[in-house]
């Protein structure tokens, strides 16, 4: 998972602590060349009888699947035991978005902040809602990642994959501002911090976000990092914005999860016909 997908270490995390609980279950029957089928339908058994939701045994089943293919690809089995098995169906729920006027609101409250560290938090709102970055890409984006055209950033995604992402004139805008203040700094990093990390955290970001969003007006409870990185796909495509481009955009690897997003647009649109006069 490390050296070949390049995954995080909070992923690397989650993996081992689905596997242990998996080897904790199957107890002696754990030896990895032994372990058949049957054991494997007691385990999601067991899973269901917890009262485990769907979604946390559809992803431990995704995690024992992964680690038995790896098996299977080196030869230390001869066989892939979970090619048989099926998860409990899940439905994935549509995000939760805020309208253009809600963001237009939050951007408007960060552009006229004149508190300290505003010119930092206006560059923060503006580039994630431009480019719909993920919060972990955002906050450890590095200076480098302005180099070249400025109306370009590159991000360096999951698994180390980069993409370019353009930006809007109020993005190039609030990110010159923001330089310009002298709060950037000279170091490595485009929003450094005093923590370990020698960047902002996901989590300080988040409280600030939600600080902008009474500002604004807004319920601080609906908004977060990712609540506006949905906002940016789903207004991107309610405007005609082309899917495979989105999906280039937010760093999917593959299009079903960009997909998503269309059906938050036809969510809309069922409730907007709700109000037509002959909708009975």
């Amino acid at each position: 998972m490390a050296a070949e997908r390049g995954a995080a270490a909070a992923t690397l995390s989650a993996y081992r602590r689905d596997l242990a609980d998996f080897s904790a279950f199957a107890g002696p029957r754990a030896d990895p060349a032994a372990a058949d089928e049957r054991l494997l339908r007691d385990y999601l058994a067991a899973l269901s009888s917890r009262g485990l939701s769907a979604a946390t045994a559809v992803r431990r089943l995704a995690t024992v699947r992964q680690f038995f293919r790896f098996l299977f690809a080196e030869g230390i089995r001869t066989d892939d035991p979970t090619l048989a098995l099926t998860g409990p169906p899940r439905r994935r729920p549509l995000p939760n978005v805020l309208s253009e006027d809600e963001v237009a609101a939050m951007l408007e409250a960060a552009r006229t902040a004149d508190a300290r560290g505003a010119p930092r938090l206006r560059a923060l709102v503006e580039l994630l809602y431009a480019t719909g970055l993920r919060v972990s890409e955002l906050v450890s984006l590095p200076r480098a990642a302005l180099r070249g055209d400025p109306r370009v950033l590159l991000v360096r995604g999951k698994g180390g994959r980069e993409r370019l992402v353009p930006l809007s004139e109020p993005a190039v805008d609030a990110v010159r501002t923001y330089l310009e203040s002298g709060d950037a700094g000279e170091g490595r990093w485009l929003f450094p911090s005093r923590g370990g990390s020698g960047h902002l955290t996901a989590r300080r970001f988040a409280q600030l976000l939600k600080s902008l969003a009474a500002a604004a007006g807004i319920d601080p409870g609906r908004v977060s990092p990712h609540v506006l990185r949905h906002a940016f796909a789903s207004h991107l495509l309610a405007h005609g914005a082309d899917l495979r481009a989105v999906q280039q955009m937010l760093g999917h690897a593959d299009i079903s999860t960009t997909q998503i997003y269309v059906h938050v647009l036809e969510q809309r649109l069922h409730a907007l016909l709700r109000h037509h006069p002959l909708a009975d």
